[in-house]
């Protein structure tokens, strides 16, 4: 009887940098944004945050950008770009937490999820544990990519998730603990197949 084909698997690596977008107008004041239309953008601060950033990184190969539907991260990756020149690529996945409270005090939202910060949902938002599992599909949908190297522009939320994620030893509950600065980055290697 011959000998069963085997099935090779390639496991090869991605060098990927997430980064928290530049400091933004809802930032100074204070509020909640998960809505594209809302005009929510890098202030000057955030452009210098994110050409700062661009100098850092203007020597790493970046095969693509990936960032969220909310224009404060795409236009952040375009200042980081000018160094690049490579495809940016919107994901949906990317997208802040969707809080519930479109352009009230970030505080207001803290309150109303304080008895359950983990899986409340409020005003037909969702919850941390909500995101957190739309950001792992996110992490799924890269592990099957071609890329060798990309850079991923996102929120704090999300960056909490990828910090979480690829340093580990990170409990639900303690996701929050997590703090990101605008412009922020951290690179990791994925073990893709």
């Amino acid at each position: 009887m011959a000998d069963e084909p085997k099935m090779i698997t390639h496991i090869r690596n991605m060098v990927i940098y997430f980064m928290r977008h530049g400091r933004t107008n809802y930032n100074d004041l204070g509020l909640c944004n998960d809505d594209p239309a809302r005009d929510v953008h890098l202030t000057e601060a955030g452009i210098e945050q994110a050409q700062s950033a661009a100098l850092a990184l203007r020597d790493v190969a970046f095969e693509r950008i990936i960032v969220s539907p909310l224009p404060r991260t795409y236009q952040t990756a375009e200042i980081i770009n000018r160094h690049h020149l490579v495809p940016i690529e919107v994901h949906a996945d990317l997208a802040d937490i969707r809080s519930g409270f479109e352009g009230m005090p970030v505080a207001n939202y803290f309150a109303a999820i304080s008895s359950d910060p983990l899986r409340k949902r409020v005003n037909g938002g969702e919850s941390l544990l909500d995101h957190k599992q739309r950001v792992l599909r996110f992490i799924d949908w890269l592990k099957v990519q071609e890329d060798k190297t990309v850079l991923v522009v996102a929120h704090e939320e999300t960056m909490r998730v990828f910090v979480a994620y690829f340093e580990g030893n990170v409990s639900d509950d303690r996701l929050r603990d997590i703090h990101v600065t605008n412009c922020e980055y951290r690179h990791y290697v994925l073990h893709c197949t």
